[in-house]
């Protein structure tokens, strides 16, 4: 078997080439994503469907740049996040357009009547169905790879990821549905969701991507708590933005102030969890030293974003190429390791995969190590 690459040895991969799962499931979520195109094409015609995409794409970006920048210090695999994403825009995207479809019109208005039905599919069906579906993904992360979620950070990030995939085409769709009725009607839905709610679908979600990552990082029947409990938190809070919006703007400042408390907690969760990651950095990393791999100067440098980009540009600049990819390898790589640890501390890493990982990780780092500061003699 070749040896693994420096990614791979990041990202905890056996081999260096992507899973056989991760393949397929990018193949399903890119079908599902197809049909959901194909549709809009057939019901709004290709010049309002392009139209569509142009207005919901720059939200999109702007939001999973926001993500990427939250997600400097213990960056996700790519493949991952995309993966994510793709899960948001087609399966939970298609399935959703099919359940709340059949949902509003064989339950809910012959029960409700037109409008009450439409009220209460949005209120109650909608936030069941996407945040079920939506929330699957993560599962299914939880079940493969229970090591790489180390804390709410990557929760909130994979869920982010998943959710502003599901808010772009769902967007698509609320635009084509306003461009059949008058441009004001289009500039008042862009205005509403395009500008000030990118980030509604992600924040929902973020309650199920924490609940996961509570039970990433907890062995017995609590994890499964947290799922549920996180889940329930992401309905609830995706069915209070609904019912309150259908108020006017009454209701929207009612929403809002909702969403704003949520984003607090958020950003402060965000903020203690980086705390905790440089806590593990400064707690674990200097019973390595031994090995070559770490001085005192490297924890150092581990433990501030400043710092780190500071070394890459030091070793850029002193070993060209080669140096900035070795700092940058050896960074990654000692975080990973620190995280390792607390898992194994919580004791929900296997030991194989622990000792695996451990391995493959510090003599990344050695090499990495030797490349920007060589040992001399």
């Amino acid at each position: 078997m070749p040896a693994l690459t420096p990614k791979s040895v990041i990202e905890g991969r056996y081999r260096n080439r992507p899973t056989g799962g991760l393949i397929a499931g990018t193949i399903i979520c890119g079908v599902c994503l197809l049909v959901v195109l194909a549709y809009d094409l057939l019901g709004a015609g290709p010049i309002h469907t392009v139209v569509g995409i142009l207005l919901a794409v720059p939200s999109g970006l702007m939001v999973v740049g926001l993500l990427l920048l939250i997600d400097r210090l213990e960056p996700e695999p790519p493949t991952k996040m995309l993966f994510a994403f793709l899960w948001g825009a087609g399966v939970a995207c298609l399935f959703a357009l099919v359940i709340n479809t059949a949902g509003i019109a064989l339950i809910f208005t012959p029960q409700f009547g037109p409008k009450g039905g439409m009220m209460v599919g949005a209120s109650i069906g909608a936030p069941i169905v996407e945040e079920t579906l939506k929330g699957l993904v993560l599962l299914i992360f939880l079940w493969r790879s229970r090591d790489e979620i180390d804390g709410p950070t990557d929760g909130i990030i994979y869920a982010g990821m998943v959710g502003i995939g599901f808010a772009v085409v769902e967007d698509v769709n609320y635009y084509l549905q306003a461009m059949s009725t008058s441009g004001a009607a289009l500039a008042f839905t862009f205005v509403l969701r395009g500008l000030l709610s990118p980030l509604c679908h992600p924040i929902f979600t973020s309650m199920t991507g924490l609940g996961i990552t509570y039970a990433a990082n907890h062995r017995g029947g609590r994890g499964v708590l947290a799922v549920l409990a996180g889940w329930v938190g992401a309905m609830l809070l995706h069915a209070t933005w609904n019912f309150s919006s259908s108020f006017g703007f009454g209701g929207l400042a009612v929403a809002y102030g909702i969403l704003l408390v949520v984003i607090v907690i958020l950003i402060v969760l965000l903020v203690r969890d980086r705390r905790r990651v440089v806590g593990l950095i400064r707690r674990y990393l200097p019973a390595y030293h031994a090995t070559g791999s770490v001085t005192p100067a490297d924890v150092a440098m581990l433990s501030t974003l400043r710092e780190r980009s500071q070394a890459r540009r030091w070793a850029a600049g002193r070993f060209g190429k080669i140096g900035k990819r070795a700092m940058a390898d050896y960074q990654l790589a000692a975080t990973e390791l620190a995280l390792l640890h607390s898992h194994a501390e919580s004791r929900t890493v296997d030991p194989r995969r622990y000792a695996f990982r451990q391995d493959t990780l510090v003599r990344l780092m050695v090499d990495a190590h030797n490349v920007f500061a060589p040992r001399r003699g």
